[in-house]
């Protein structure tokens, strides 16, 4: 009975849901609209809805929650899906929606002309539409940027007790280690870690409260997603934080992305598959760089001018799928290290 109770609760609110995007006034001219279920914050990708609405006549309507919620409210809603789009951040999260049967693939050469293969599922379930990489950043007082070339290089004992890292239980690390653990293995991996918690590092909540620990003088160099950096040095360039490309030498530095697919049950399938291509093209590519201080997932389009600053970078090319797939492996790696 239980069971039945919440199921009819989640049912309820699919059914409000879908009558306030099909209220008087809530469509385009001619009723075209698509209905966007997202992680992400509104204010960083409302520019891009606007300009696909302005560019197609399609509406977009969004509904905005956190990863978790919006994975368990496709589940319960089924069929009965108001959504077109799920978009978030993560390729992991992606990932557990596509094996979720949450989202479906579809056939586009706009797709496949614009996003690299390795940041998008075989079948475009789920596309990548900005890359984020997570590398070095280290104080330029305190350190020399030759002595940390790599991810391995964190393991040295000269950074005992000047290590930062953040938190285990952060997706954005647990994809990272993943996608170690497809490229070196786990025998590898692991001891790339232990080198790590070896030397004693403090543990922050949030990259930012690291990269402000950094320029605090608590620790001297760790690990962050550029655009958190990105972020600071936009209101502040003298911020003393610097970042370095990790393992140019070999394998690249670890990417992840954020992206959208296209829900199972879309009842506006042509619209959103046109909306997740519009995403991918320059215009739109542009607008991720500029306003959220992301790379573009397209590699024709140029990142922002902060951005392109820090130089080029060899990316790790290893199919970011893997942030999924070993994620679990990952996960326990990561506590049986004694990454807090």
């Amino acid at each position: 009975m239980q069971s039945r109770l919440v199921r009819v609760s989640w049912l309820t609110t699919a059914l409000l849901l879908a009558a306030a995007v099909a209220a008087p006034g809530a469509r385009a001219a001619g009723g075209a609209e698509v209905v966007v279920y997202s992680a992400r914050i509104e204010q960083l990708i409302k520019p891009m809805f606007d300009a696909f609405t302005a560019r197609s006549g399609v509406r977009v309507r969004l509904f905005s929650a956190s990863e978790a919620e919006l994975y368990e409210r496709l589940k319960a809603e089924g069929s009965s899906t108001p959504a077109d789009v799920l978009m978030t951040v993560d390729v992991g999260n992606l990932w557990l929606a596509q094996q979720a049967g949450l989202l479906q693939g579809f056939q586009s050469a706009v797709i496949e002309r614009n996003v690299p293969a390795h940041l998008r599922a075989k079948g475009n379930e789920w596309v990548g539409l900005s890359v984020r990489a997570r590398t070095i950043v280290y104080s330029p007082e305190r350190v020399k940027p030759e002595t940390v070339p790599s991810y391995e290089s964190l393991g040295d004992p000269r950074w005992r007790g000047r290590l930062c890292l953040r938190t285990s239980k952060k997706v954005y690390n647990q994809s990272m280690v993943a996608t170690m653990i497809k490229t070196l293995g786990e025998k590898r991996t692991e001891g790339v870690l232990r080198g790590w918690m070896a030397n004693e590092p403090r543990i922050f909540a949030s990259d930012t409260k690291l990269l402000e620990a950094i320029a605090a003088g608590q620790c001297d160099l760790g690990l962050v997603n550029t655009y958190y950096l990105a972020a600071i040095k936009a209101k502040d360039a003298a911020f003393p934080v610097a970042l370095a490309w990790a393992n140019q030498k070999d394998r690249g530095v670890h990417v992840n992305v954020s992206g959208a697919g296209v829900t199972r049950h879309a009842p506006h399938r042509a619209e959103a598959i046109r909306l997740v291509e519009f995403l991918s093209m320059p215009e739109a590519q542009s607008l991720y760089a500029d306003v959220n201080y992301e790379y573009p997932a397209n590699p024709a389009v140029r990142p922002s001018a902060l951005l392109a600053a820090w130089g080029p970078f060899t990316a790790d090319q290893v199919d970011v799928a893997a942030a999924g797939e070993f994620q679990a492996a990952a996960v326990r790696l990561m506590d049986r290290v004694g990454w807090k």
